[in-house]
């Protein structure tokens, strides 16, 4: 935590700092957990104290860590994480081991077949590609996390149903730079029932049967905003899973994911059905009014 963020080749003090766990999938899972679904994490972590950290971090949370791989002399993916403590915004440097990696012959039907749903990120393409396959044959919804341009994942999407990107990850896939294009684009080329993008401190964007819906952001204290989107893709499989409206799961995680930001870490802030619906009922929203006007309008 740094009172403001360095000018290029500057220094700055920083005010606190603190060994925390995250992850894209993982932290979903925990705000799945926390919101009552029965979870499973299906990953590796190296043989160091902070692989020792994040297994603690699944077992407090509920979450089944049975196919978590421990490699011995590897080390765990790990991130240093600069909050600007003037804005609660948080620039990332990390590092994943290529010995972490999962194969596809890792993956087994029998790690899939319990599921109701399967949430993947980018990493590791071709054994996401596998359990994503597994899971479409069975009939399990797949939901992806993808914020970056991963080799072969062309072979992920048309196997995904609800697909939740960053708001650069459309125009980096498709070329095309309007958010609402974007969109179109990836669900007509791929086939999944929902192509949607978060927007940070705008909320979020997603299209489904051919119309756009637009959820503006809650407005909170922001402490830090590490784990947001993490926290949003758990909120959203569990609004899957309950049946929502997609207008109705675009609110509620956005709900979610800005109780995450009030707190220091990428899961901290993760709160309960209570807390969310008594955000959700606060009038005070910020929205991005040429993405509200065009939403409505149709794109």
């Amino acid at each position: 935590m740094v009172p403001h963020f360095p000018a290029f080749a500057g220094k700055a003090r920083f005010e606190d700092e603190a060994t925390m766990p995250g992850g894209q999938v993982a932290s979903a899972l925990a705000a799945c957990a926390r919101l009552g679904l029965r979870t499973k994490y299906i990953g590796a972590i190296g043989g160091d104290e902070r692989g020792r950290v994040q297994l603690r971090s699944l077992a407090e949370a509920g979450i089944d860590a049975t196919d978590v791989k421990v490699r011995p002399n590897c080390a765990t993916q790990s991130a240093y994480i600069i909050v600007d403590g003037a804005t609660g915004e948080r620039t990332v440097l990390w590092r994943r081991d290529d010995a972490l990696s999962i194969e596809p012959a890792d993956i087994t039907p029998e790690h899939i077949a319990c599921a109701r749903l399967l949430h993947i990120d980018g990493h590791d393409t071709p054994a996401v590609a596998r359990a994503a396959g597994i899971a479409r044959g069975l009939g399990i919804p797949v939901t992806v996390d993808v914020d970056t341009i991963y080799p072969g994942f062309e072979r992920v999407l048309p196997l995904v149903d609800y697909l939740v990107a960053s708001a650069e990850f459309p125009a980096r896939w498709t070329g095309l730079r309007d958010p609402f294009q974007a969109l179109e684009a990836l669900q007509k080329e791929y086939g999944m029932k929902v192509a949607a993008m978060t927007l940070g401190a705008h909320g979020a964007l997603a299209r489904e049967s051919g119309r756009y819906f637009y959820a503006p952001a809650y407005v909170v204290d922001a402490v830090d905003t590490t784990g947001a989107g993490d926290v949003f893709h758990g909120a959203f499989c569990y609004a899957v899973l309950e049946g929502m409206s997609i207008g109705r799961a675009l609110d509620f995680s956005n709900a979610m994911a800005a109780l995450n930001c009030t707190a220091l870490g990428a899961r901290a802030g993760i709160r309960g059905l209570e807390e969310v619906r008594a955000l959700m009922a606060c009038p005070e929203r910020r929205a991005n009014a040429e993405f509200a006007a065009r939403a409505a309008a149709g794109g």
